[in-house]
C-alpha cells in the first residue's frame, strides 16, 4: 500500500486503490469521443458538470464551469471537428457570460438593475432538465417488445360446429322486430261510396212530410259518418234554392227550424 492514505483513489484495479496514474498507461485516441457521444448535446454536458459538483443552477459559478467545460471541448477539437462544433458554440456563450459578469452592472433606462447575464442560460438548462426527466419517466414505462411480449395461444378449433344458445329474450326481440316491419308494409284498401244529392233531397222531404217544423239538427244522422252529413247539407241547400223548404229563426242565436214551403201555416 502507498504511504499516502488521505487522498481519494483515482480508480481500483482488482480491488486495490490507485492513487496515481501508471506511467505506461495507454489511452486510445477515441476514448474521449465515446465519452462525449454519451451526452445528447452541449446542454447535457453542461448540466452534467453542474450536477456532478452540486452547484446551484440558479447561481452558476461561471469561471469554474467554463474552465471545466473548455477542458472537455479542447480535447476533441482537433479529433472530431464535426462533433465539437456545437460544443464550441456553447463554449463561446459561456465565455461571453463570464466576460459580462466581470463588468460592473449597468442600470436600464427605467433605473432598474440589468438582468443577470446567466438568466437565459439558466432558463435553457431548467427547460432541458425538465424535458430530460420527463423523457426518462416515459422511457421507464413498460414497452411492448422491450419489457414484455403479447401472449399468443393457438387453440385448435373442433370440426363439429357449435351454435350459440338462443334465450327467451332473443326470441322476444326478434318477434318484436318482425311486427315492427310488418306494420310498415301494411296494405290499405280504399273504396269509394257513391252518394246521391237527389236521393238525400227526397229523404229530407220525407222527414219534413206531415210535420210543421223540424229542428235543423234532426235532419243529420251523425252515426252514418261525415260524408253522409255533408251530402245531406248540400241537399238541404238545393231544396232551399228551389224554394221547396223554408229555413227560419226567431231571433239571433235561437234554434234554426226547417219546414216545407208549401205546407199550410
Amino acid at each position: 500500500m502507498p504511504e499516502v492514505v488521505d487522498q481519494v483513489a483515482l480508480a481500483r484495479l482488482y480491488g486495490e486503490p490507485l492513487f496515481a496514474l501508471p506511467q505506461d498507461l495507454y489511452i486510445p485516441p477515441d476514448a474521449l469521443e465515446v465519452f462525449l457521444e454519451a451526452f445528447e448535446g452541449p446542454l447535457d454536458l453542461l448540466l452534467y458538470l453542474i450536477r456532478k459538483q452540486n452547484f446551484n443552477i440558479l447561481d452558476i459559478p461561471m469561471a469554474g464551469v467554463t474552465r471545466q467545460y473548455l477542458v472537455y471541448v479542447e480535447e476533441i477539437r482537433t479529433r472530431n471537428l464535426e462533433l465539437a462544433a456545437e460544443y464550441l458554440l456553447m463554449a463561446a456563450m459561456l465565455i461571453e457570460i463570464k466576460s459580462r459578469m466581470l463588468l460592473p452592472p449597468k442600470k436600464t433606462a427605467d433605473g432598474e438593475e440589468a438582468e443577470d447575464p446567466r438568466a437565459e442560460l439558466v432558463r435553457r438548462l431548467l427547460e432541458y432538465e425538465q424535458a430530460k426527466m420527463q423523457a426518462a419517466a416515459l422511457g421507464a414505462l413498460p414497452q411492448y417488445g422491450r419489457d414484455f411480449w403479447r401472449a399468443q395461444v393457438y387453440i385448435e378449433q373442433s370440426l363439429k360446429p357449435r351454435f350459440p344458445e338462443v334465450s327467451l329474450d332473443d326470441l322476444r326481440g326478434a318477434w318484436a322486430d318482425i311486427l315492427k316491419r310488418a306494420k310498415l308494409v301494411q296494405h290499405h284498401k280504399i273504396s269509394r261510396e257513391e252518394l246521391s244529392v237527389r236521393e238525400h233531397m227526397s229523404i229530407v222531404l220525407r222527414t219534413l212530410q206531415g210535420r210543421r217544423f223540424v229542428e235543423f239538427e234532426e235532419l243529420f244522422d251523425a252515426s252514418r259518418g261525415v260524408p253522409v252529413m255533408v251530402v245531406t247539407f248540400i241537399a238541404l241547400l238545393e231544396l232551399a234554392k228551389e224554394t221547396l223548404v223554408e229555413i227560419t229563426q226567431a231571433e239571433a242565436f235561437a234554434p234554426i227550424y226547417v219546414r216545407l214551403a208549401y205546407a199550410p201555416a
